[in-house]
């Protein structure tokens, strides 16, 4: 696990030197034995999985196509990467589950109430849960928005997205921190 910390912070630490788009060969997991096969007693009950391998780096892809598509301001440009139903839950307390249509609509009409809105992403990771057999994506980054009276907010983000069987993303967990203190 510190082989693969260290290399992906010396990942990070190039593509944030890096003006160009960040080129992902492989990944692989499993390069050390002695690191991914440990039985670990965790000190609380894992409810999901704690058995996780790096996914498939197409996939962070989709996603991260996703974010420029809300920056674009065009959420229909890539609709193809989202399965028929969509359960999504937002950083505000909000949920959506519903059609695909419905909800990119309902998505593009908050994305309207903004002249622009930019991201930056620190860190993108595609995960398989190896017992659960499913794929995520987590992103972390920032996103900057401009409300049509000339208002600038920033805050970070983190996103944990999951494929579907088909490779259609069917989940969204939302979180969100402010991106400055607030003003005294």
């Amino acid at each position: 696990m510190k082989k693969f910390l260290i290399v992906a912070f010396l990942g990070l630490l190039a593509a944030c030197n890096s003006n160009e788009p960040a080129k992902v060969d492989s990944m692989k997991s499993g390069s050390d034995s002695a690191t991914t096969n440990q039985d670990v007693t965790y000190p609380y009950q894992i409810q999901y999985s704690s058995k996780f391998e790096i996914g498939d780096p197409q996939q962070a892809k989709m996603i991260l196509d996703v974010w420029k598509d809300w920056d674009n301001g065009n959420l229909a440009n890539h609709k193809e990467n989202f399965a028929d139903s969509l359960e999504m839950h937002f950083a505000d307390g909000s949920m959506m589950h519903s059609s695909r249509d419905s909800v990119l609509a309902t998505g593009q009409s908050y994305r309207n109430m903004y002249a622009s809105s930019v991201s930056r992403v620190d860190a993108v990771v595609p995960l398989k849960s190896i017992d659960k057999n499913e794929n995520w994506v987590c992103v972390w980054g920032m996103e900057t928005d401009t409300d049509k009276k000339g208002k600038v907010d920033s805050f970070y983000l983190q996103e944990t997205w999951r494929f579907n069987k088909a490779g259609k993303t069917d989940l969204l967990y939302q979180f969100r921190a402010a991106g400055t203190p607030p003003k005294k």
